[in-house]
């Protein structure tokens, strides 16, 4: 069992869910499991996973082992600050073993529904693209939802991202290889960085990978998911992430720019971009849309659909062969990125 499964069991045991409700899930969760290759299946499927307050709280509590990180990066916590009046953040920054200067850097936002989530938690895909794409990674601990509701966890990435612009020379960074990365509310986030970079014009993003990202608040105001998101991040745990994060819940009228990355009605100038799914998750719908209105706003978007995939599948069997190739993919598109910004001289 993964590190984040037993995480899981802990926090439900936590809460007091009977050993007996664990034991016979309901017909609808067995219907949802079989819909998931066998290889992929992993004890937190058979998991109620309610994000609730109370949940929410008992998971913080909870210590959190921090990922491996591979042989020859090394991880330097530090506080940073970058422009007049802003909050100092939190980051850890990854160095590999011999890289060339200046090389690419990655910005990357982690997941957790924007109320939970630690940077030491994604020690081993932050170290991992340090080692294979030789460049500089930032992990940004921003502030979290609901006591830090938008726009706190952007404006704490676009600092971390700002430094990372400031602060180039010294860190040995390309300024015009930079690329932004995350993971579901995470992949929001560095969706969201990525549009206000573009606006304000002074930390441009190269690239921007996006796995199963948390894109469209208007998606916890459906009813009829066609039977996805049944497993790990369901509708009601989408609800209470957006409610956290906006401060409100959702509204079909309104909400703040750069809070909703889809909500965005022109995507044009945007950095290329990179989007993973699965046809299980709750995502599927928003980032498919979000992909292909990038391409027809004429920005460069690779769209990857797992069949069979659930929310953070590769999270908890990153030993499947399927989850091999997704990540792989994501790699792949981000060295891509960064190499062709690198060798464009920042002009393509």
């Amino acid at each position: 069992m993964t590190r984040r499964a037993r995480l899981a069991l802990l926090a439900l045991g936590g809460l007091g869910v009977a050993t007996a409700a664990l034991a016979r899930p309901a017909a609808a969760r067995r219907a949802a499991v079989s819909a998931v290759p066998a290889g992929l299946r992993s004890p937190v499927c058979w998991l109620p996973l309610p994000f609730t307050p109370a949940a929410v709280r008992v998971m913080r509590a909870l210590p959190q082992p921090p990922a491996p990180i591979r042989d020859g990066v090394t991880v330097d916590e530090r506080t940073v600050q970058a422009g007049a009046g802003r909050t100092p953040v939190r980051v850890h920054v990854y160095e590999p073993a011999g890289r060339a200067r200046p090389s690419g850097a990655v910005v990357w936002t982690h997941g957790g529904g924007y109320v939970i989530g630690d940077p030491v938690g994604y020690h081993d895909i932050c170290s991992r693209l340090a080692d294979e794409l030789g460049v500089l990674v930032v992990s940004v601990d921003y502030r979290l939802a609901p006591e830090h509701p938008f726009p706190a966890g952007l404006e704490d990435a676009y600092t971390a991202l700002l430094w990372l612009h400031e602060s180039a020379s010294e860190l040995g960074v390309d300024p015009d290889a930079v690329a932004v990365a995350g993971d579901s509310a995470g992949g929001g986030l560095a969706a969201a960085l990525a549009q206000a970079a573009t606006d304000r014009g002074e930390a441009p993003v190269c690239f921007q990978a996006l796995v199963y990202p948390m894109l469209d608040d208007r998606t916890a105001l459906r009813e009829d998911h066609a039977g996805r998101g049944a497993l790990v991040w369901t509708a009601a745990s989408n609800r209470f992430g957006w409610t956290s994060y906006l401060g409100s819940p959702p509204s079909h009228d309104h909400a703040p720019d750069y809070a909703v990355p889809s909500r965005r009605t022109d995507l044009s100038g945007l950095p290329p971009a990179w989007i993973g799914v699965g046809d299980l998750d709750l995502f599927l719908e928003e980032d498919v849309d979000y992909a292909e209105r990038l391409e027809a706003a004429g920005v460069p978007c690779e769209l990857l659909v797992v069949p069979g995939m659930y929310h953070a599948a590769d999270r908890f069997r990153a030993d499947d062969p399927r989850m091999i190739d997704f990540t792989r993919s994501m790699v792949d598109a981000l060295a891509m990125g960064l190499r062709r910004r690198a060798v464009d001289g920042g002009t393509g």
